[in-house]
């Protein structure tokens, strides 16, 4: 676990992004490291892209990662994780939540989704986990807390005891703090084998 690093969160409109890009952020202060966020929306309430950087360590002068930069990336739909391949370098690792989200080209039928889309990661040797957000946020009880799912596996990578996300949990999330708390924890439980 590295004291200073770069993530990047991808998705699309509606996935609960911005919030566990949040949560991170205030877990990674909470320990003392400097840390700082930014995010694009773009077209997120149509469906489109969001993403989030992330920077942390003990002096950040710019939330915003390089292409090449990115040690980690969470991905919150398949195809987002391989269109931040240039983001990533041969260290980089991605938590990917399995779910597939068609984008209005495919949904209209002008193309296919590729069976095949994680492949373009496998063939760089990128260090791949996948998650599936979805069925873990069904498990719990609360299908919006995929995000969180997400981020527990995330949290394995990062200098942050389990505690001190706890913690940030509580004073985050305004309700359904046991489920959200639940998807985390089963999240963790993925990456941390």
């Amino acid at each position: 676990m590295n004291e200073s690093g770069n993530i990047l969160f991808s998705g699309v409109g509606g996935q609960g992004i911005l919030l566990a890009s949040e949560i991170t952020v205030y877990a990674l202060l909470e320990i003392g490291l400097d840390a700082k966020k930014s995010e694009v929306h773009g077209m997120a309430q149509r469906g489109g892209s969001v993403v989030a950087n992330l920077r942390y360590g003990k002096k950040v002068y710019s939330p915003l990662i390089d292409p090449g930069q990115a040690d980690l990336v969470v991905s919150f739909e398949i195809m987002e994780a391989v269109r931040y391949l240039p983001y990533m370098h041969a260290n980089s690792k991605v938590v990917v939540n399995s779910h597939k989200i068609a984008p209005p080209a495919v949904a209209t039928g002008q193309i296919l989704y590729p069976d095949d889309i994680l492949d373009e990661l496998a063939k760089q040797n990128i260090a791949t986990y996948n998650v599936d957000g979805f069925a873990i946020a069904r498990e719990v009880g609360e299908i919006r807390a995929a995000n969180l799912a997400l981020v527990g596996a995330l949290s394995t990578f990062l200098p942050v005891e389990e505690e001190v996300f706890m913690k940030v949990l509580k004073e985050r999330l305004p309700r359904k703090l046991d489920e959200n708390i639940a998807a985390f924890l089963k999240g963790r439980a993925v990456t941390s084998k």
